[in-house]
């Protein structure tokens, strides 16, 4: 095992430049570009998307359409800042460069915290669709498994993270195409035994918005956190051996075409089947593949949804890790969390964070203890404490690359290789819509615990790291009187 440099307090790098790490070089772009397109792509879109169509109707489309261009300009705005300079904490330490160590301090917890404990949600969901499939096996051994497997994926050399969701998302992404073949064939007669189904239940029942536009705006509150998992990618560019370069090409390879699949997805459903046909909890791709023919269709499902949600456990537990590992390069956590295996930093086994990746794997263990005991008290407190934390992320990216964007066209023009459309007028019109959405979740009664609960966790992390910068002022100007 070594130990990475200590943190220093001075200045950071150069913009453009890379910060030297000692994490491995071992992921390749098309693990990169394929983490960008089916690290997104989970069981919010197979399974919750019907929870959307109930509340918005056909328009559920125009949900997706103003949720996924929300989540496309937040992730220009953190492609921009990450690719003029890459790191494992991506917007952790930009916001840190842009408004201060409190604001790394603050965002690095704050998503670890998500990550963690959304961890424990992927795990329940998975153990609880292998249970189905081999009853006698308990849920609890189901998790164990899934953790230990995944723990010593991460443990071991960055490639192997990389190759599972490679294939997991290759699954994932192939499920989704073959879908909407099938449906566009369904949709124009072209399949067996089928007729054109024509736009009968796009205006039909209702119209298409049969809920008016109120049923958008709870459409996007339903779905806008299912676009949520596409910041790993940024995170992960700082393992490549050209970061900049391959930040660049997977931020504008997934976010368009993620836009597609959801869109895509949306439409085919609700141009199949009447939107009156879904239900909260159950998945309408199940509901438009039964009807049109495809043999065990819900099984098919299952295994895609298993598969999605242990993608995303994957992706968690390596996001997580590697961000409490910037942290504690920054001096933002504990220095024991530095210490990275040994091989070099591009060996085989080299430069992985193994401490960060316990210490991450550990906490989740504990939320899948408390999701399986307590799931409906003290879990249902911790899940709703990260409800609306996406959102106040999203926030701090958009306002740190408000103020590094000035800095970089003044100090390094030539590292701004990705640029943020229509600057500033971009970033200001996304930050009015995310204050927007917290909003809008206030005033709906199942959606406003979750603001409150993540706006309390998030003050709480704010105090503390307000009495950090405090402390450490106050030991400086000790230290300087002295």
């Amino acid at each position: 095992m070594h130990e990475a440099p200590p943190p220093t307090p001075a200045s950071p790098p150069a913009f453009g430049a890379v910060p030297a790490e000692p994490l491995s070089h071992g992921l390749k772009q098309r693990h990169l570009t394929m983490l960008g397109l089916g690290g997104v792509i989970g069981a919010g879109l197979f399974v919750g998307s019907g929870a959307g169509i109930a509340v918005a109707g056909p328009a559920i489309v125009v949900s997706y359409l103003i949720a996924g261009a929300l989540a496309m300009l937040v992730m220009r705005m953190l492609g921009e800042m990450s690719a003029a300079m890459p790191a494992s904490g991506s917007f952790s330490v930009h916001a840190e460069r842009a408004l201060g160590r409190w604001a790394g301090f603050s965002v690095g917890w704050l998503y670890w915290f998500l990550l963690v404990v959304v961890l424990a949600v992927e795990a329940t969901a998975a153990a609880q669709i292998a249970h189905g499939w081999v009853p006698g096996v308990e849920p609890w051994a189901w998790v164990l498994l899934f953790m230990v497997v995944f723990t010593a994926a991460n443990l071991t050399a960055v490639k192997n993270f990389g190759e599972f969701e490679f294939w997991f998302a290759s699954l994932k992404v192939g499920a989704i195409v073959v879908f909407l073949v099938l449906g566009g064939l369904a949709v124009f007669g072209l399949l067996p035994d089928t007729d054109p189904v024509g736009m009968a239940n796009l205006t039909g029942q209702g119209g298409f918005l049969p809920n008016g536009w109120s049923g958008v705006v709870s459409g996007v509150l339903t779905v806008v956190f299912a676009f949520g998992g596409l910041e790993v990618v940024t995170i992960a560019a700082a393992e490549t051996d050209d970061p900049a370069r391959a930040v660049g090409r997977a931020v504008r390879s997934a976010v368009v075409r993620i836009l597609f699949f959801y869109v895509g997805s949306m439409l085919v459903i609700v141009t199949v089947l009447p939107w009156t046909a879904q239900r909260a909890g159950l998945s309408p791709y199940v509901k438009v593949l039964d009807a049109i023919g495809v043999p065990s269709a819900g099984q098919i499902m299952n295994i895609v949804v298993f598969v999605a949600l242990l993608s995303a456990l994957n992706a968690n537990l390596y996001g997580s890790s590697r961000m409490v590992f910037s942290l504690a390069e920054r001096g933002e956590a504990p220095r024991g969390l530095l210490k990275v295996s040994g091989g070099g930093s591009r060996g085989a086994a080299g430069g992985v964070p193994r401490r960060a990746v316990l210490a991450s794997v550990a906490f989740g263990f504990v939320s899948v203890l408390l999701n399986l005991v307590w799931p409906d008290t003290v879990f249902l407190y911790m899940l709703n404490s990260v409800g609306a934390v996406l959102l106040f992320v999203w926030a701090l990216i958009a306002a740190s690359q408000l103020r590094l964007r000035a800095r970089l066209e003044q100090e390094a023009p030539d590292a701004l290789a990705l640029r943020m459309w229509w600057f500033p007028y971009l970033t200001w019109l996304t930050l009015a819509g995310l204050f927007g959405v917290l909003v809008l979740m206030l005033t709906d009664e199942a959606a406003r615990p979750q603001v409150l609960w993540s706006a309390g966790a998030t003050a709480l992390v704010l105090l503390v790291a307000v009495g950090r910068q405090w402390r450490e002022r106050r030991g400086d100007a000790v230290s300087t009187d002295g």
